[in-house]
């Protein structure tokens, strides 16, 4: 029996890059169809992430005019994470399989048959991985690999040069619905699921049109939900720096009564205005670091949903 594909891309102003998306993924599906690796049912899902260009009017006519392409329309912008999770949970009991891809065109396509071969030979999470970053600036790769890197040291087991580009059983993905928190950082998520999973890798093509969605400032904010989400070493951290702090205060201490009794005159203004500086800059980055971890819970306790779906183009909506 052959596994039913759905392609899952999320969109947000990508009205630029959509028609060639359409063209290129739907030869891809037709051909797999012909050559009996897919199920003829499989579908391309395209998820509007509240786009305020015209990404909606061009998903519709891409449903229109073929069965193959689904279109969700969020009620507002959601986030990248949040607009992908809501096309996951859509195609999670239509598909045996799914793959997750941006809309950018810089994955490549051709290797998604290698996806779907490693889930026919038993794996439930299969992940996209670049091969190198050599078309990448000198700071792009700087950064790219800090992160990877750093996350990892923050105790994020995180997939070396892998985004979201990935395949996922039906299985895996009921796994991942167990996961409520609002937080989402699925880099961080998969990985926890388990399940057997394996590694296809690829080379990234450059952007096909449009701009970047994810830029330094983005990738910044990203990192650091992926931190505060899943690790508390920021918080040991501060905890080891208090404990240092102590330790460096006493020897002071020592310094300064030894300097007493032997009459050795101090002014004393230098060593309590850096005191005071340094104290009261690391109390207040304590304070604002335990604050973003008890926000964060604020926001987990109050259990909103994630995302809401405004329309469904599907010519099919029984699917």
């Amino acid at each position: 029996m052959l596994p039913i594909l759905h392609i899952v891309s999320p969109c947000y102003n990508e009205q630029e890059v959509l028609p060639e998306i359409g063209k290129r993924i739907f030869a891809l599906l037709t051909n797999m169809i012909n050559e009996g690796q897919i199920d003829e049912n499989s579908k391309i899902v395209l998820v509007d992430d509240g786009s305020k260009d015209n990404t909606w009017n061009e998903i519709s006519k891409l449903s229109e005019n073929s069965d193959k392409f689904i279109g969700l329309k969020l009620s507002r912008n959601c986030g990248h994470q949040n607009a992908l999770l809501a096309g996951l949970m859509y195609s999670k009991n239509k598909a045996d399989c799914v793959i997750s891809i941006d809309a950018d065109l810089q994955d490549d396509i051709n290797v998604i048959p290698e996806f779907v071969k490693k889930f026919t030979e038993g794996c439930d999470v299969v992940y996209g991985v670049r091969k190198k970053r050599d078309k990448d600036t000198l700071f792009k790769r700087a950064t790219a690999q800090g992160f990877y890197k750093f996350m990892n040291k923050m105790g994020v087991k995180v997939v070396y040069n892998h985004a979201d580009y990935r395949l996922m059983s039906r299985r895996a993905l009921e796994g991942l619905e167990q996961y409520k928190e609002v937080n989402l950082f699925l880099r961080g998520i998969v990985p926890l699921i388990g399940y057997k999973s394996d590694f296809v890798y690829y080379d990234r093509n450059e952007r096909f049109a449009g701009e970047s969605k994810y830029p330094l400032k983005k990738m910044f904010a990203l990192a650091w939900d992926g931190i505060t989400s899943f690790s508390t070493k920021p918080i040991r951290f501060v905890w080891l720096s208090g404990i240092l702090i102590f330790l460096i205060s006493i020897l002071i201490s020592i310094y300064a009564l030894i300097s007493k009794f032997l009459g050795v005159s101090v002014s004393g203004w230098t060593s309590i205005l850096i005191s005071v500086w340094a104290l009261g800059g690391i109390q207040l980055f304590s304070i604002g670091l335990i604050g973003e971890y008890i926000g964060k819970v604020y926001k987990e306790s109050k259990a909103r949903p994630k995302y809401h779906i405004e329309e469904i183009s599907d010519q099919d909506k029984n699917v």
